[in-house]
């Protein structure tokens, strides 16, 4: 996605090696026109799929999935990161061990938004190692949920999880492959 891309060239700010800084547009401020193309975007490679249930994980990717689900015209479930009094009844649970705040989380849904009737996209901001989106994958499968796939908006295509993950037979669509970025050089965009 073109549109992306150079806002990531434009706003992205590399640290190291690893780190690709977009919370001025992506994870932090949020710029909703961006996030209504993402949405069509995600909207017309998944178009037919018959995606009735989105699935993406708090915090960052709440956002983007709220507005694709505008594009999809379904609703939008996502994982919490704790429990809490306000989640009742039974849930489904996985542990999901964060690149970015460098520790694991019990990830949950309530059973009462995920069932065997649902076809589930799962979107999320970034995909590098894929542990958050295996962690959502394994709730689908809990579920006895169809995964449809997976749209990510950015994914590190340097760092293993797209590859592991896209071994497995789950389809990935990232708008965005990073094929390697530096302090020096910025951001190398891998081939569509």
């Amino acid at each position: 996605m073109e549109l992306l891309k150079q806002r990531i060239r434009q706003d992205g700010t590399v640290k190291g090696t690893d780190v690709l800084k977009v919370d001025s547009f992506l994870n932090h401020q949020m710029d909703v026109a961006l996030f209504e193309e993402i949405g069509k975007e995600f909207q017309r490679r998944f178009a037919g799929c018959g995606v009735n249930k989105i699935l993406t994980i708090e915090a960052s990717g709440i956002g983007i999935a709220c507005v694709a689900a505008q594009s999809f015209r379904c609703p939008v479930v996502f994982a919490k990161k704790s429990q809490s009094k306000n989640i009742a009844g039974e849930v489904y649970t996985t542990k999901v061990e964060s690149f970015t705040h460098g520790k694991v989380y019990d990830v949950i849904v309530s059973k009462k938004f995920l069932g065997p009737e649902d076809r589930v996209l799962i979107i999320d901001d970034f995909l590098a190692n894929g542990a958050a989106l295996e962690g959502l994958m394994d709730i689908v499968h809990q579920a006895g949920a169809t995964l449809v796939g997976a749209g990510i908006v950015i994914e590190k295509a340097f760092q293993p999880g797209g590859d592991r993950i896209r071994a497995r037979g789950v389809r990935v669509e990232s708008l965005a492959r990073i094929k390697s970025m530096s302090e020096e050089n910025g951001v190398e965009f891998a081939e569509d």
